[in-house]
């Protein structure tokens, strides 16, 4: 594996990093933890007068920038090594464009104060903003350590729009199941319960918070999502192993396309 390529894996890594350590940010309530000022904080960092929770919200801001010094070092990188169609090196710049759209979504929800103990509406688009946008850039820094380490870095979807279609569908249930997720996950953190019986009155009350509400959401999209990749794992023919590119991946569907028609 060339060194670009273990960079990528690199940077997608620290990115998953980052991202564990905003749920745990959103878990502890610690969003607030600088005020509402974006970048800077406006509360102690070090000494013993600093609060825990300015602490961890620093620290992933810390961390953000980090993650973004690291993909404009893989897009300059990937410039310099790869040659003109690669796609390496559109996935790269697509990557460094998601992250700064990451960042941008992460300062309007702090500036917004739809952080804490927020409960309005405008929390909840940007927090679906926020985290769909953070698959998208999973996904891409994915692709670009992918095609970095096969060697196989041009691809043509001509006439192949049927399986691209029929694979995104699986991709964009995925990805609303991981926003719901994230939307119920925030529900437990400002709505806790005591127990499965008391949750289930919170989901089915007329007076709960619409966030209760939209929590339902969550186990009927992630079951369907769910039995729809497992139908599509059980319909893919078995191809040989030795290629891991998107090509391959759409050859191994072809044949779910034509159970469809």
């Amino acid at each position: 594996m060339s060194q670009v390529a273990r960079f990528a894996w690199t940077a997608l890594y620290w990115n998953v990093a980052v991202v564990l350590w905003g749920a745990y940010v959103r878990a502890t309530g610690s969003g607030a933890g600088c005020g509402n000022r974006w970048p800077s904080c406006d509360g102690d960092i070090v000494g013993a007068s600093a609060d825990g929770q300015t602490i961890v919200e620093f620290t992933h801001r810390v961390t953000s920038v980090i993650s973004l010094l690291m993909v404009t070092g893989l897009v300059v990188w990937c410039w310099r090594v790869t040659k003109k169609g690669d796609w390496a090196r559109y996935s790269a710049v697509l990557a460094a464009a998601l992250l700064a759209n990451e960042a941008l979504l992460g300062a309007a929800l702090v500036l917004l104060k739809h952080v804490g103990n927020d409960q309005c509406a405008g929390r909840i688009l940007f927090l679906c903003l926020h985290f769909g946008n953070t698959l998208l850039l999973l996904a891409t820094l994915s692709l670009t350590a992918n095609w970095l380490s096969n060697g196989i870095r041009s691809l043509s979807l001509i006439g192949k729009w049927g399986q691209v279609n029929f694979i995104g569908l699986g991709l964009l249930a995925t990805m609303v199941t991981g926003i719901t997720g994230s939307v119920t996950a925030l529900a437990d953190t400002l709505f806790p319960s005591t127990s499965l019986a008391f949750s289930l009155a919170q989901d089915f009350s007329s007076r709960s918070p619409a966030f209760l509400r939209v929590r339902l959401l969550h186990p009927a999209v992630a079951t369907i999502a769910a039995c729809y990749v497992l139908w599509l794992s059980g319909e893919a023919q078995p191809g040989e192993t030795d290629s891991h590119d998107l090509q391959s991946l759409l050859s191994r569907f072809s044949s779910c396309r034509s159970s469809l028609a």
